[in-house]
């Protein structure tokens, strides 16, 4: 894994504390909330909401990338989302994997808009700010920008299983069953995504000392 991409701790710095499930683990009485969304409950909607807005906001903000303006309505699709197929959830996998197959869909699908809108440029990454920040966070946020310059330059899906795998650490098998595709091809996304990514960030100043 790439020891100078935005690790989690750096990532959640940024985003609003609170109670909330980490996706990966499905906390107790979720099976009972599932049931109750699927009623069309509007507490058990709220509750689910605010039960996993953080952790679909932190993971959000690594797949898009952080001091983005739309990251507040992607976070509000996702949610639309969850609840309108909710009804369709059979157990078959966990909770929290079946939430991030909907959270990485519509990543996916707001990549590729800003693809189309041609949004992405160099002035419109926001800068890290520099007002009451200590040398060593700024070197780091500096560093988290070049990361998501380059990754701006990535195809959707590959930047999604890079993210997945360099920055979250998980490991084929887990995204395969994330993004619905097979090991193979996660693999080979995953392969070329890595030598993009690599050979940009080999030019990168910023990024110096970043394995080959």
């Amino acid at each position: 894994m790439f020891s100078v991409l935005p690790s989690t701790k750096v990532l959640n710095a940024k985003m609003p504390s609170g109670n909330h499930a980490a996706i990966g683990n499905d906390p107790p009485g979720v099976p009972l909330l599932v049931e109750r969304c699927k009623a069309g409950e509007r507490a058990a909607l709220g509750e689910f909401y605010r039960l996993y807005r953080g952790d679909v906001t932190r993971n959000l903000q690594r797949v898009l990338g952080p001091g983005r303006g739309d990251l507040e309505d992607v976070l509000q699709d996702v949610f639309i989302e969850v609840f309108r197929a909710i009804s369709r959830f059979r157990g078959d996998s966990k909770l929290s994997t079946w939430l991030y197959r909907v959270c990485v869909n519509v990543a996916l699908q707001r990549l590729r808009k800003r693809k189309r809108l041609a949004e992405i440029s160099d002035d419109q990454v926001a800068e890290p700010a520099t007002e009451q920040t200590p040398e060593r966070g700024l070197d780091t946020r500096r560093r988290l920008d070049a990361v998501y310059r380059i990754l701006d330059h990535l195809a959707p899906k590959k930047r999604v299983v890079f993210v997945l795998h360099e920055i979250e650490g998980r490991e084929p098998k887990e995204i395969a069953a994330i993004v619905g595709a097979p090991v193979l091809t996660v693999r080979t996304r995953l392969h070329y995504a890595r030598k993009e990514f690599y050979a940009r960030a080999a030019l990168e100043p910023r990024l110096d000392g970043v394995p080959k």
